[in-house]
């Protein structure tokens, strides 16, 4: 992706979260010079990987399959393994009008996905074996605002403003926006998007940038560059 088009998504991306009543923490707002100037006393956000999030999953096609994340709080992997502390994190994610985030699960993270506002968010639901791989005959149980509901393979939910679906690890899940744009809100446990996402097709996480601007923003994935 161009760096010009991440500028514009985000700025985009900011102007719809605002309409839906949300702002942003203060560290959105942050230049990258002022983020280098201040990575000591954000050490935190950066190891949590807390910010700004754009990607097209390596495909070149955003607009098709993509998806706008910004994580706001994100705890720590050694807490959630003793059981303890700072277990939680929390995203604001944009799905666009038939924008696909690709079939996928997660190893460790539990998640509530919510309709923050906007149009229809449609999420596609199939099972898994014993081994937590994806099967195309299974479904399963999800949960829709605390709402017991057992899913068949290749169910489509169709959740509007204010409902949610509860998904757990073996819960494969693609979803997109139906109708215009969507904001979601993610709860969920301590997130890792370097090594819990498992994908059906074998696709990136993140998006390969073509620097042809200055970035008004870093990104989660510039942090390795900018603030080592």
């Amino acid at each position: 992706m161009k760096r010009s088009r991440i500028n514009d998504i985000i700025a985009e991306s900011d102007a719809m979260i605002r309409h839906y009543g949300f702002t942003l923490p203060p560290f959105a707002n942050w230049t990258p010079d002022e983020f280098v100037a201040r990575k000591d006393d954000a050490r935190h956000v950066i190891n949590a990987r807390c910010g700004w999030d754009i990607t097209d999953y390596g495909d070149g096609r955003f607009d098709e399959m993509g998806l706008f994340l910004f994580t706001l709080r994100n705890g720590l992997l050694a807490d959630l393994q003793r059981g303890g502390g700072m277990c939680y994190a929390e995203k604001l994610l944009i799905s666009q009008q038939d924008q696909l985030s690709p079939m996928h699960t997660h190893v460790i993270k539990a998640e509530d996905i919510i309709n923050r506002g906007g149009a229809t968010l449609v999420v596609e639901l199939f099972g898994c074996d014993d081994q937590g791989n994806f099967a195309e005959d299974k479904g399963g149980t999800v949960w829709l605002d605390g709402i017991r509901h057992e899913f068949a393979a290749g169910e489509k939910l169709r959740l509007a403003p204010g409902e949610s679906v509860t998904l757990r690890p073996g819960d494969w899940h693609a979803f997109w926006g139906e109708g215009g744009s969507v904001l979601i809100g993610e709860v969920s446990t301590v997130n890792d998007d370097e090594t819990d996402n498992i994908f059906l097709e074998p696709i990136g996480r993140f998006a390969e940038i073509e620097e042809d601007v200055a970035p008004t923003h870093l990104l989660v994935s510039d942090y390795s560059t900018w603030l080592a």
